[in-house]
């Protein structure tokens, strides 16, 4: 086997399969990428068993073969060689030669025999959508997965597949974010996935935004996206997502409408004077004007009194401020609006001319 690329070329789908290979392994081989050149064509491959991706490059001087070479070796040396020279990989025996100008390394290989392989994926919907639709899904709802919960089904992204519309869930049993679009040319397929916190990961590394079509794949066990220079793969969690409609409030009739900017700049500057453990700070609702307060175990205090659109009487809750500023942090409109019950209810979170991006939280007893 023997290929012939320029480093920029190859340096590009390297960085793209080398961050799915974990550091340590229990088999030596999924230390290593999949190399396969067929034709004209080098596909990457790099797996922790739970993801996989592969991502492809046009090579020239080309002799057809596969093996596995070292993943981050291979990475490094690629990333250390100077800009603009040309690499040359070629595997004779059981080591692979990589060279450039006047370096050569020498790196030892493993059989592809051995390199574990997703197989044929069962019962496939599939969806198509631009890259930055699906981007923007996720980096406004990811934020609020669970990390190590027990439930785990809370520890990755949900998935909603609704006909003609996709939604992004994401809770932690604390706080909810939900977005969701219109699919381009509709459909009537309904399906639920869950797709776990690396896979989802791994897939905002890997989006580059832009009007390109990319494909989803959604199998019973496995989510796959192909673009024309890379397809991943993950390992879906095999649970059932609470239902998170109930969560979002009803009847929370009461609203503050303000500038999105304003309260997170507030909200940044009473969180210094939070409690650090529980991060709390309260919201006091009147006619016209809304307060938040923080204060902590040394007796220190913040006051922040903001001019808002709202009728509320009195009216104060608790919230973790952690959560409000990441809220905040996905919406995209200069104005935003809560919506309340009572002092004892979670409080919805949206923009003021969209319902697509809405998130919950819930209050904190302080």
């Amino acid at each position: 086997m023997r290929f012939s690329l320029s480093r920029e070329a190859l340096l590009k789908p390297l960085q793209q399969v080398v961050g799915v290979v974990e550091r340590r392994q229990t088999l030596p081989v999924l230390s290593n990428l999949l190399v396969n050149v067929r034709g004209v064509e080098l596909s990457l491959t790099g797996t922790d068993m739970e993801v996989e991706m592969v991502a492809r490059a046009v090579v020239e001087n080309a002799q057809d073969g596969e093996t596995t070479i070292p993943a981050r070796k291979f990475f490094e040396i690629v990333r250390a060689l100077p800009d603009g020279c040309r690499v040359t990989v070629a595997v004779a025996g059981d080591k692979a030669t990589v060279s450039a100008g006047r370096s050569r390394f020498t790196l030892a290989t493993l059989a592809a025999n051995d390199f574990p392989s997703v197989d044929g994926l069962e019962g496939v919907e599939r969806v198509s959508l631009s890259e930055s639709l699906l981007k923007d899904l996720i980096e406004r709802s990811a934020f609020a997965m669970a990390q190590q919960d027990v439930r785990y089904y809370l520890n990755g992204l949900l998935f909603d597949l609704r006909g003609d519309s996709l939604r992004c869930v994401a809770t932690d049993g604390h706080r909810l974010a939900l977005c969701e679009a219109s699919l381009p040319g509709g459909g009537s397929t309904k399906r639920q996935i869950i797709v776990p916190r690396k896979g989802v990961l791994e897939l905002q590394r890997l989006l580059e935004g832009g009007d390109r079509l990319v494909e989803l794949e959604l199998a019973r066990n496995h989510l796959r996206l192909r673009r024309e220079d890379v397809s991943f793969t993950t390992k879906l969690i095999d649970g059932r997502f609470p239902d998170y409609e109930a969560v979002i409030p009803i009847g929370a009739d009461k609203t503050v409408e303000l500038d999105r900017e304003v309260l997170r700049s507030a909200l940044q500057r009473a969180a210094i004077l939070s409690n650090e453990k529980f991060r709390g700070v309260k919201l006091e609702a009147a006619p016209g004007l809304l307060r938040i307060v923080a204060h902590n175990p040394e007796q220190e205090e913040a006051h922040e009194e903001l001019e808002v659109d709202t009728a509320i009487e009195n009216l104060a809750i608790g919230f973790n401020v952690t959560y409000l500023l990441e809220a905040l942090g996905a919406l995209k409109d200069e104005t935003v609006v809560l919506n309340l019950r009572d002092a004892n209810s979670s409080m919805l979170v949206r923009e003021k001319d969209s319902e697509r991006s809405r998130h919950v939280v819930m209050p904190l007893r302080l």
